[in-house]
């Protein structure tokens, strides 16, 4: 069938609206009709970061929308249901029977070499093929060829432009927290870079209900976000405000002087990662979720004396069958409100959606047919 999708044909260029031929479903797939695509940053990072070679390639991993065909080997799956798209898994490896599907042995073949298992392409273009199966979705497109192991089938009456980012973005900010960390009331969490992911971690620890909330942003109006939330923001470019020692300083003394119990950084830049470990409390744990920095520098000294922890996680360690449904409920429970996070653009505006979230203008663009 011809479709049509954002295509990024050579690397680093920007999204083109084009017609392509997308395949029939195999057995083990699921046609779905794109309603809305959330943009992450991921998107925009690995469009200017693989080889050459992986163009013209279909990005998009946080699709949403309504099943059209299901290949006769999928189950639990009819047309007409509503989906969520989230990340691929195996689900029989090691990992995927431990409950961490993020960790699948086969992660990197399932949701990064553009193309199925087999060496098929979904998508082709003059009977050229078309990289796509980005997370099992490429879901910039109006329509996208899923896997019954990241189609989370949603109430009809959810409303797909809200939860398109639950996918991925959501998930992992709030998984970290919810997975990862999970905080009590005792605790305190500090997270650098109040984008998607780090305002989902600090509306999953409101939900939490935990005692002090710290936002890390240079930006005004991130920061007045993640006071609706709760937190208490430090603008880290404005040091005629800060203590002596800066924002390491102003983190201690907005956490009781000790430093934060949990750290989370989603900037990926390794002056602020440092700054996040130093900001924790003896024993205290940093999670880094930023894409970008090839390597962190650490305060080897600060580690070695205090016992901190600094680790990732992939999506939160969430799994998308389990955590997309969790947090829609909170969200309707009125315990996970993102909704005004979310700013729509038609898909023919994906370029200006890209532009504004990198000058955060935005926080979390939808892209919607």
């Amino acid at each position: 069938m011809r479709t049509t999708v954002a295509v990024v044909n050579s690397q680093g260029a920007d999204f083109s609206l084009e017609e392509v031929e997308l395949g029939e479903p195999q057995a083990d797939e699921v046609l779905v009709k794109i309603v809305a695509t959330g943009l992450c940053h991921t998107d925009i990072h690995l469009k200017g970061f693989l080889p050459e070679e992986m163009f013209p390639n279909v990005f998009g991993h946080e699709g949403a929308g309504i099943v059209e065909a299901v290949g006769e080997g999928v189950t639990g799956i009819a047309v007409g249901d509503k989906v969520v798209l989230s990340f691929r898994s195996c689900r029989t490896c090691d990992n995927c029977t431990h409950d961490l599907v993020g960790y699948c042995d086969s992660s990197l073949l399932l949701n990064y070499m553009g193309m199925r298992m087999d060496g098929s392409t979904t998508y082709s273009r003059d009977g050229a093929p078309v990289f796509g199966n980005f997370f099992g979705q490429s879901s910039l497109s109006q329509h996208a060829i899923a896997y019954a192991d990241n189609c989370v089938v949603v109430d009809q009456s959810v409303d797909l432009t809200k939860v398109a980012p639950y996918g991925c973005g959501f998930q992992t900010g709030a998984g970290t927290v919810l997975n990862v960390l999970k905080p009590t009331p005792a605790d305190s969490l500090v997270v650098f870079g109040c984008g998607a992911v780090g305002l989902a971690a600090i509306a999953a620890a409101k939900h939490l209900g935990v005692g002090t909330i710290v936002a890390v942003d240079p930006l005004e109006s991130r920061r007045e976000t993640a006071a609706r939330y709760g937190a208490v923001g430090v603008d880290p470019s404005a040091e005629a405000d800060l203590p002596e020692g800066g924002v390491v300083a102003k983190v201690k003394e907005l956490t009781g002087g000790s430093g934060a119990s949990y750290a989370l950084d989603t900037t990926a830049i390794s002056a602020v990662v440092k700054q996040a470990q130093q900001s924790l409390r003896v024993r205290g744990t940093l999670v880094a979720l930023g894409l970008g920095a090839e390597e962190y520098a650490i305060d080897a000294i600060d580690l070695l004396q205090t016992g901190k922890v600094i680790k990732a996680s992939i999506e939160g360690d969430s799994d998308p069958l389990e955590m997309v449904p969790r947090l829609i409920a909170l969200n309707a429970a009125g315990e996970f409100d993102v909704d005004d996070l979310i700013a729509t653009y038609p898909f023919s505006e994906i370029n200006t959606a890209v532009a504004d979230v990198l000058a955060g203008k935005v926080v979390k663009p939808v892209l919607v047919w």
